[in-house]
């Protein structure tokens, strides 16, 4: 169910290792380096290489381990049957990883989109396992008070005919290419293609529709208990080092769930880039790795290595 990297192999030259998480379906990781240990966890629609910038600043020096969710990137792509496509099974998911390579210690989990939730549900059922937390345009909570769920998202989430733009023609991600980043120079027809090749067919699509459907709003959702139980522990990290890098310009993730962190979390250093979209990376890497680099050197681990 791969695709061919081979033409995205300068963006993202490594080659990865597959885990199986149950039920022959295998989940996709890169482990790069040695060190204290960075968890970077991507949202929808992209995959791991949305973090390639900071794969390359930071495994030279520390232990970066990516993995691809279920139904993205280059893991497996499985129906509904063989997988739940459910929250709390990507928290499973990232769980067994961290097992499986033997990872005992501390961790700073690095976070963006549907990978803040994930990330942060995980934290909330190992919290002594947390050492510092870097958030990027994502939520560790529900939809804000006041707020709505843009209407961009709420067609895949109600729409009954839009899986067929979403999973027939890959409006999602094609849609988040042109929405997502204030800087589309930089997104060059390599990149562009980097981030369309995991979804290639109706099949493949099925995590980007899955993701945006299990967006708990009320009671009864599926993830409700779950994002609530997070939401209402997220003070327990007060005094954990929270560095939160802002892209403005998101219509997603926009200042009222910045706010949210902000009151949540009111420790936490907050660095806003008015000129960056969602894709805050693909916008600002080269600002915000220095600031990632320095917020680690600033917060170093003893005792804390795998």
């Amino acid at each position: 169910m791969t695709f061919d990297v081979t033409p995205f192999r300068e963006e993202y030259p490594w080659q990865g290792k597959y885990l199986d998480v149950g039920g022959g379906v295998r989940m996709h990781y890169l482990d790069e380096g040695q060190g204290d240990v960075l968890v970077m966890l991507h949202g929808n629609p992209t995959w791991s290489f949305f973090w390639r910038h900071l794969v390359k600043a930071f495994s030279g020096k520390y232990r970066v381990i990516v993995p691809d969710h279920v139904g993205c990137g280059l893991s497996d792509k499985p129906g509904d049957a063989a997988y739940s496509y459910r929250l709390d099974r990507r928290v499973d998911d990232v769980e067994k990883l961290l097992a499986h390579l033997g990872i005992s210690d501390k961790v700073t989990l690095v976070l963006h989109d549907w990978g803040g939730m994930i990330g942060m549900a995980y934290a909330s059922r190992k919290p002594e396992r947390i050492a510092r937390l870097v958030v990027l345009n994502t939520a560790g909570f529900g939809l804000p008070e006041g707020r709505t769920l843009p209407w961009q998202i709420g067609l895949v989430r109600y729409a009954p005919f839009f899986p067929v733009p979403v999973r027939g023609f890959n409006a999602f991600s094609r849609g988040a290419l042109l929405t997502c980043s204030t800087k589309p120079e930089r997104l060059t027809p390599t990149i562009r293609a980097a981030y369309l090749a995991p979804y290639d067919s109706w099949a493949h699509r099925i995590a980007v529709q899955r993701f945006v459907e299990d967006i708990p709003l009320k009671a009864g959702d599926p993830s409700w208990a779950t994002v609530k139980a997070v939401a209402d522990g997220l003070g327990r990290f007060d005094a954990t080092p929270t560095l939160i890098c802002w892209g403005e310009q998101d219509f997603v993730f926009d200042d009222a769930f910045l706010s949210e962190w902000r009151r949540r979390l009111p420790k936490a250093e907050v660095h806003t880039f008015p000129d960056a979209g969602h894709y805050v990376l693909e916008d600002a890497h080269e600002r915000i790795a220095p600031l990632v680099q320095r917020f680690l050197d600033d917060h170093p681990l003893t005792g804390a290595r795998a």
